[in-house]
């Protein structure tokens, strides 16, 4: 399975870089992992959230496939703890899914077409952090959940 991480917008923190770069080295001795980034909408600061957002979902439409098993990392979605997600990936290993993308959208979130298109969500936290953040948290639980499928002792419970 290939799983990719698709994000809106350009990681423009020094720190929020070295974490991702870390965490996606580590990644690589379990699965095909990639972080692809969507350039940032041009003229954006002269747009409304609702355009931004619109605009965004035609950048993430073309950076998909129908192939692709799509989730949202939404605040609205569904819940895990660091074991619940582990057996999550599991799963979709186990249905024999080829791309798994987890997408973070833009600084408003998603538009209403692509979270009608696409229902699977889940949620880092109900608390909201800035789309920058998201992407080293959820890089880090996917490591995490992997360190857990292989009983390494990474995690402490």
């Amino acid at each position: 399975m290939n799983i990719k991480l698709l994000v809106v917008g350009k990681t423009v923190k020094g720190f929020v870089s070295e974490a991702t770069e870390e965490y996606t080295k580590r990644l690589k001795h379990y699965i095909n992992f990639k972080i692809e980034v969507i350039q940032d909408v041009k003229n954006a600061s002269s747009l409304s959230s609702s355009q931004l957002k619109e605009k965004e979902s035609e950048l993430i439409l073309k950076h998909i496939s129908e192939e692709d098993y799509i989730i949202l990392l939404d605040e609205k979605g569904k819940e895990f703890s660091s074991k619940e997600f582990a057996s999550f990936i599991q799963q979709k290993m186990n249905q024999s899914i080829k791309s798994l993308v987890f997408i973070v959208g833009g600084a408003f979130g998603f538009d209403e077409k692509i979270k009608q298109k696409y229902t699977n969500k889940i949620s880092i936290s109900r608390m909201t952090f800035s789309h920058q953040m998201i992407r080293v948290l959820f890089i880090e639980q996917l490591y995490r959940a992997f360190t857990i499928l292989k009983n390494e002792p990474y995690h402490n419970e």
